[in-house]
């Protein structure tokens, strides 16, 4: 979620997925095979199945009126199909994005009531075990006064009357106090019970939570990988169909070889623009004797903890430490590893998850990242300290900032503590 000042987003949980890499791969492009008909076993369909003209079919249809109208038909046809394969993918992303980002949440909500069932259960057993070491030393105490046998206490005791009556008065008070603690020892042993009943109730739920989660991020996964691929078929015949269509309706007489220039001229315009964004990318950010970076600049905007969130008004886990870097600045990777997810995550908007190369049981996640500003692919090798995208404020965020999250084993992690371990300082 957001929170004024740098905002802040839901909290996401560690990664359920299998940390098996090949098995993870696989499933992804089963999903893709699904999502898109491109796979190289199945049969081609839609803009990836396109056949586009050539220059050739260009100048033919120059030689009737007719012919031209159909061809620029043909062409506007190719260039919608083109854009409409470009918005159904990114929507398909976007559906299953959100629906790994609430399935991940509810597998964190269970993992978190888990947890404070497994403690409630913990203190249960140890309120038990000390009334238990009470009626003990109780009995103990009764059973050296005589409390056990008033009578034979009486008849037995040559002492004097006053204090064997007093030494008598506080046996039977001992013996009455010994049950009520006997009953509470059994009491507390229930309830302690009870809790562990529940505790390994809702442990035993987690794990198909855990397999939801898993299928659903996988999807959104390939749905990425889907979108991704859309945009670059539609962008690698884009200037050639804009030349052609440029061609027909000024009716311009080119040869071939005036076309191919003028297409691989347009090509090169288009490679030096993004040449020169490459090279105003920021430098590599700092690393540290760890092998960790700063992920963004910027001051803590939101730290690591429950709040009351500013969407929902729901008391809430945040789950991340905002950083307040400003809108478009870079986010680096906090650590060499492999992207996988990419793209729209409900309510973290655009957004990043990287494994960690020397211990799978570790990821970062990068929320709220701009439009147009993840510059990694799902199944990228990235180097720490990498810029892989840019500040933004998308999602469930109201103003630009990063949400920097550390997934381990089961649940998220304050950033601050543990990237200060890395030797990394969050908290300037």
């Amino acid at each position: 979620m957001a929170l004024v000042n740098g905002g802040t987003s839901r909290r996401a949980g560690r990664s359920t997925w299998l940390r098996g890499g090949a098995r993870r791969w696989m499933a992804i492009l089963s999903v893709i095979c699904v999502l898109v008909s491109g796979c190289v076993v199945g049969s081609a369909s839609g803009a990836l199945a396109t056949t586009y003209p050539s220059y050739a079919d260009v100048q033919n249809a120059r030689s009737s009126e007719e012919a031209k109208k159909a061809e620029i038909a043909t062409l506007n046809q190719i260039l919608a199909t083109l854009q409409a394969a470009v918005d159904s993918t990114r929507a398909e992303a976007v559906q299953r994005g959100a629906t790994a980002q609430a399935a991940q949440q509810n597998y964190d909500d269970a993992a978190a009531k888990a947890l404070k069932l497994k403690g409630q259960a913990d203190d249960a057993q140890a309120r038990a075990h000390h009334a238990r070491q009470e009626a003990g030393q109780l009995a103990a105490r009764l059973a050296r006064s005589g409390g056990g046998d008033l009578s034979s206490t009486l008849f037995f005791n040559s002492g004097d009357a006053k204090i064997l009556l007093s030494e008598l008065g506080l046996a039977s008070m001992v013996k009455d106090q010994s049950a009520g603690v006997y009953q509470k020892a059994t009491q507390s042993q229930n309830v302690a019970r009870a809790l562990t009943d529940q505790a390994d109730v809702a442990k035993e739920a987690l794990k198909a939570l855990a397999a939801e989660a898993e299928k659903a991020a996988q999807a959104a996964a390939a749905a990425a990988v889907a979108a991704a691929a859309a945009l670059t078929e539609q962008r690698a015949h884009q200037i050639q169909l804009t030349t052609q269509l440029a061609i027909l309706v000024t009716n311009t007489n080119q040869t071939e070889s005036d076309y191919a220039a003028g297409v691989e001229a347009a090509r090169q315009a288009a490679a030096a623009a993004l040449a020169a964004q490459h090279a105003a990318a920021p430098p590599a950010g700092q690393v540290s004797s760890g092998g960790w970076a700063r992920p963004a600049g910027g001051y803590i905007s939101s730290p690591y903890g429950y709040r009351i969130d500013p969407y929902t008004g729901a008391y809430a886990l945040h789950a991340g430490t905002d950083l307040a870097a400003g809108c478009g600045s870079p986010i680096y990777a906090a650590h060499s590893g492999t992207v996988v997810l990419a793209g729209p995550y409900g309510g973290y908007g655009n957004y990043i998850r990287i494994q960690n190369d020397g211990d799978s049981s570790f990821e970062t996640a990068y929320g709220h990242i701009v439009d147009g500003g993840i510059l990694v692919s799902v199944g990228q090798s990235v180097q720490v300290g990498q810029n892989i995208a840019r500040v933004g404020s998308t999602g469930m965020s109201t103003g630009c900032h990063l949400h920097f999250e550390i997934h381990h084993n089961g649940g998220t992690q304050d950033p601050v503590p543990f990237m200060r371990s890395m030797g990394v300082e969050l908290a300037n």
